[in-house]
C-alpha cells in the first residue's frame, strides 16, 4: 500500500506552545503542574504529560470548582497552566484566586479573537460567534462579550436571534469551516448590513482542511484521520473527507485501524488534527505501510 501523509498533520504551533509551557515547568521541578481541564484534546498525549508530572484537573468545559488538596509547601511549588483553548475572564479570576503561580498557555490565535470581541464589546457591539456553544473555546470567548453574545451554527440560528441593534460584530471559533463561515457572514449581513465581520478561523485549521483536498488530488482512495473524538478540528477534517465522497476512517490510535477494510485500497491518505502527537501519526503510517 502507498501511504500519503499530509504535510500539515499533527500539532499546530499553538498546541505545541501550550505543551512546551507545561513541560518547562515540570522539568524545572515544579510539582504539581496543573491544567484546568485537558491542556489539549488528545487523551493519549494527556496521559503522556501526566507521566511527566502534568496533572489535568477540573472538567472538559473548565467550569467546576477545584479542590486541589495542597498543603502550604506544595502550594508554593505548584503552578496552574491555562489550556490552549482559553478561558473566560471570570474563570481567569477564579484560577488566580487559588493563589498558585499562574501561566496562560492560551493559543495566541484564540487570544486574538478574544481581543477583537473585548474591543468591540466595550464599544457597545453585540457579538455573534460561529461555533459550537459547548466547546471550551467558545465558552471562553463568550465571557468577553459583556453579556451581549450569541453563538450560531447555521441559518436557522441566525433567524432565531433577537434584534441585535445597529452594532454587530461577527467572529468564528478558530476550528470551523471557512466556507461555512463566509456563507453565514453573508446571511447575517442581509439582516445587519453594517455588521463588522472578522474571519478568525486560524491558519493551521485552513491548512489542514486544504491538505485534505491535496490528498484527494494525489490519488488517495480513502483517508485516515487521526485525532481525539473531542477535538473539533479533527472532527471537521473527517467531515471534509466525507464531503469529498471518500471513505473516511477516524481513529485515535493505530490499534483502531480496520485493516480488513483498509487493505482493499492501493493508496491511502493520512492526516491528523492539530492536537495529535507525531508518535501516533508515525504508528498509523507504519502499520498501513505493511498492508
Amino acid at each position: 500500500m502507498k501511504v500519503i501523509r499530509a504535510k500539515s498533520a499533527g500539532f499546530c504551533w499553538g498546541v505545541e506552545r501550550a505543551i512546551d509551557i507545561a513541560r518547562e515547568y515540570a522539568t524545572q521541578g515544579k510539582r504539581p503542574v496543573f491544567t484546568d481541564g485537558p491542556l489539549i484534546h488528545n487523551s493519549q498525549m494527556m496521559e503522556k504529560l501526566e507521566s511527566e508530572g502534568i496533572r489535568e484537573v477540573g472538567d472538559y468545559l473548565s467550569q467546576t470548582s477545584l479542590n486541589l488538596g495542597l498543603g502550604e509547601s506544595e502550594r508554593r511549588r505548584a503552578v496552574m497552566v491555562v489550556r490552549a483553548h482559553g478561558i473566560s475572564p471570570e474563570r481567569r479570576a477564579y484560577l488566580k484566586s487559588l493563589e498558585l503561580e499562574f501561566r496562560d498557555a492560551t493559543c495566541p490565535d484564540v487570544g486574538t479573537i478574544a481581543g477583537r470581541i473585548k474591543l468591540h464589546a466595550r464599544k457597545g457591539y453585540t457579538t455573534v460567534i460561529f461555533g459550537d456553544p459547548k466547546h471550551p473555546e467558545v465558552i471562553g470567548l463568550m465571557g468577553y462579550t459583556e453579556g451581549r453574545g450569541h453563538v450560531i451554527k447555521n441559518e436557522a440560528d441566525i433567524d432565531a436571534l433577537p434584534p441585535l441593534g445597529e452594532k454587530v460584530c461577527m467572529v468564528s471559533q478558530s476550528t470551523m469551516f471557512t466556507f461555512e463561515f463566509e456563507h453565514l457572514a453573508e446571511y447575517l449581513k442581509r439582516a445587519y448590513p453594517g455588521a463588522v465581520v472578522f474571519n478568525t478561523i486560524c491558519g493551521a485549521t485552513r491548512e489542514r482542511q486544504s491538505d485534505v483536498l491535496v490528498l484527494a488530488d494525489e490519488g488517495a482512495e480513502a483517508i485516515v484521520v487521526i485525532g481525539g473524538r473531542h477535538s473539533a478540528n479533527t472532527v471537521k477534517l473527517a467531515a471534509l473527507v466525507e464531503r469529498q465522497s471518500l471513505p473516511c476512517y477516524h481513529v485515535e490510535t493505530a490499534a483502531e485501524l480496520d485493516l480488513s477494510q483498509l487493505g482493499k485500497y492501493k493508496v491511502v491518505g493520512v492526516t491528523a488534527g492539530a492536537s495529535t502527537p507525531g508518535f501516533l501519526i508515525d504508528e498509523v503510517c507504519e502499520k498501513l505501510a505493511l498492508l
